[in-house]
């Protein structure tokens, strides 16, 4: 957009976008997080003795990029707190990345 509009016109443009990514993706990313805990209750397992196998390791991983990335959500949501570290999104668009990357492999 900022190749073809001018600054004023950008500006414009990027907020009309984005009053509505602010409305849809807090709500979608508490429906991920809430159905995320839901299936790792499911699919955890019991921890054996010889410890957690590399499969909860990787869960375990994933499920700690996705909780960050659900509180740090619920606090910009519901009392407007904006993070102090890692403000800009390649950290938490980096986490999404990872989440994926993690869920295709941790079945082999």
């Amino acid at each position: 957009m900022s190749q073809t509009l001018n600054e004023e016109e950008n500006a414009k443009a990027r907020e009309a976008f984005m009053m509505h990514v602010r409305k849809v993706v807090p709500w979608s990313l508490f429906v991920a997080a809430g159905t995320g805990i839901y299936l790792i209750i499911q699919v955890f397992g019991p921890i054996s003795e010889d410890g957690l196998n590399s499969f909860q390791i990787m869960l375990s991983v994933k499920a700690f990029f996705g909780l960050w990335l659900g509180i740090r959500g619920f606090n910009q949501k519901f009392f407007k707190i904006q993070p102090f570290v890692f403000t800009s999104h390649v950290f938490p668009f980096l986490c999404v990345v990872l989440i994926i990357f993690i869920s295709q492999v941790m079945y082999l």
